[in-house]
């Protein structure tokens, strides 16, 4: 069927206002067709990063410059240096290195010796003092040159022999000559075990006496390290530490000397769950089994 307009003839009345009302439908269709067509969605192009490879850090992350470097971090790995980690402190270093956790300090340059991060690394070593040979210079003027001695066939005398140096006490077989002695008189509670308990505990009463194995020197005396209570580390030279725990009183100070069979603390059960004394003996700073040192009972 074919679609017919009925125009009113010019002049009559009605002729224009069908003209107008045909136009206003014509706007109002060509209104809605835009319309349709304006609420189409259109594919957008995928949108290209041109930053990217071309010097841009991608999106979360860390720039290197950024990063806070801890003191002593090229040491790392290095011997004589230690990396600090979780659950750390420089008293418990100290016990693990063999060393008197303020010396650590003082080589490690620490301002506080209780902040200290994890993946510090510190000094656990005595840093090494090189000696410089000075040469004199010669003076002018004649030098004369002293003969030799004539070579003696007579044996060497007594005096010749006191010439040697004597042999140093910081050789291995001196160091670990040290004629240890039991640190208290109760029963053995519980043995040495790497895994599970690095010293020997000895059962007593509380104020019973607790008495140094051999001479020393008092590198801690406090309650700083846990599961240790009351504790007592002394340093006897460079190779071994003791370390006496648990006390109930504490009766010497840091950097006190002390010698074998002085009575330094009083038996008791701080940190733990009865009353002994748990006694270590650490040679190097690693746990050995002080039944290989002490003499039998």
């Amino acid at each position: 069927m074919t679609a017919s307009f009925y125009t009113a003839p010019e002049g009559r009345p009605g002729g224009n206002r069908a003209a107008r009302l045909l136009t206003s439908c014509f706007l109002a269709a060509a209104v809605l067709l835009l319309s349709a067509c304006g609420t189409r969605s259109l594919g957008r192009a995928p949108v290209e990063d041109r930053g990217a490879g071309m010097g841009r850090a991608p999106v979360g992350a860390v720039d290197p410059a950024s990063v806070k470097q801890l003191p002593g971090f090229e040491n790392a790995g290095k011997p004589g240096y230690y990396t600090v980690k979780p659950g750390d402190t420089l008293i418990r270093i100290g016990l693990d290195t063999g060393q008197n956790w303020r010396d650590i300090g003082r080589w490690s340059n620490l301002e506080n010796p209780n902040l200290i991060e994890v993946g510090q690394v510190l000094r656990v070593a005595p840093p090494v003092e090189t000696s410089v040979a000075v040469s004199r210079p010669v003076t002018s003027g004649s030098v004369t040159p002293t003969p030799p001695a004539p070579a003696s066939s007579a044996p060497a005398t007594a005096s010749a022999s006191a010439a040697k140096p004597a042999a140093s006490a910081s050789t291995p077989g001196a160091e670990d000559d040290l004629a240890w002695i039991w640190p208290a008189q109760g029963q053995v509670l519980a043995g040495f075990d790497e895994a599970k308990n690095k010293g020997v505990d000895i059962a007593g009463k509380t104020g019973d006496p607790v008495i140094a194995s051999a001479d020393g020197r008092v590198v801690y005396a406090g309650a700083g390290l846990r599961g240790y209570g009351n504790l007592i580390i002394l340093k006897h030279n460079n190779t071994f530490l003791t370390a006496y725990a648990h006390n109930h009183t504490l009766l010497v100070k840091e950097d006190q000397s002390v010698r074998k069979g002085q009575k330094i603390a009083e038996m008791g059960a701080s940190d733990t769950d009865r009353v002994k004394l748990h006694f270590e003996i650490r040679k190097q700073g690693k746990p050995v089994d002080p039944a290989r040192f002490l003499p039998a009972k």
